[in-house]
């Protein structure tokens, strides 16, 4: 990735361009790189901030979806941002919604993506078979409706991940966390223009997790990309950009 990462008061961020103020969340094996093509394309016209998650480094009991929510209220402070558009990918999404409940006088919108927050369908709890590449390959192409997006870096990135104990078995405790976190009695709270972009072929978070996120989120737009998984703005970031901009362009320039 082309970006500098910075690294301020215990935070490490990319920040790109000027104007209003685009927050990308990444999600559980998500990396800054996720969010490259939006960031190019956005951050001629807004100022995008992609803060990383502290997913490997918080303390074991203290591991979840809420801590790191609390982790990107205490960056938004630091970074004293304001009418902030959230942007969340898989567990990012999740941690953008908590976040945007939890302080709503922040954030001016949401977009969310192949989130979590009310069903997933990850590793399933385990990684029994973590030293086998071929079964990582596997689990990684299944979050894409293409294999060819499973390439050998980031293949090679998630199973390094997973046969590190003290990673591993937090990123276990943030699954169950996430798992555990569902919001569905506390979507009607969040009354703020959302925009839903969900890959039709996502077996992540289904497509029917879309459709809930739509009938509970009360100024929701539900938009799909055909022939793509759980991270459209990295198997189909045309469209994905298409749908962002429009959705922006509406809400922003009232």
């Amino acid at each position: 990735m082309s970006f500098a990462v910075k690294e301020e008061n215990g935070f490490k961020y990319i920040e790109e361009g000027e104007g209003e103020v685009l927050l990308l969340l990444h999600g559980l094996f998500g990396a800054l790189s996720n969010w490259e093509d939006v960031t190019n394309q956005f951050s001629g016209k807004y100022r995008v901030v992609i803060p990383l998650l502290p997913i490997y480094e918080l303390p074991l009991l203290t591991t979840g979806v809420t801590t790191l929510a609390k982790h990107v209220h205490k960056f938004v402070k630091f970074k004293k941002l304001q009418n902030i558009n959230v942007l969340g990918n898989s567990l990012g999404g999740h941690v953008g919604l908590i976040f945007t409940l939890s302080h709503p006088e922040f954030v001016k919108t949401l977009v969310l993506t192949g989130s979590s927050g009310l069903y997933e369908n990850s590793f399933g709890g385990s990684f029994p078979r973590r030293e086998s590449y071929d079964f990582i390959r596997e689990k990684v192409a299944y979050t894409f409706y293409d294999p060819k997006f499973a390439t050998k870096e980031l293949v090679d990135e998630v199973f390094g991940v997973v046969n590190d104990r003290n990673r591993v078995i937090r990123i276990l405790a943030m699954a169950k966390s996430a798992i555990r976190h569902n919001m569905a009695k506390d979507l009607h709270k969040i009354t703020i223009p959302t925009c839903l972009i969900w890959g039709r072929d996502d077996r992540v978070t289904p497509p029917e997790v879309a459709e809930e996120f739509h009938q509970l989120l009360p100024n929701s737009e539900l938009n799909w990309i055909d022939k793509c998984g759980h991270a459209p703005m990295m198997e189909q970031p045309e469209e994905f950009i298409v749908y962002l901009r429009k959705f922006l362009d509406r809400v922003l320039l009232k």
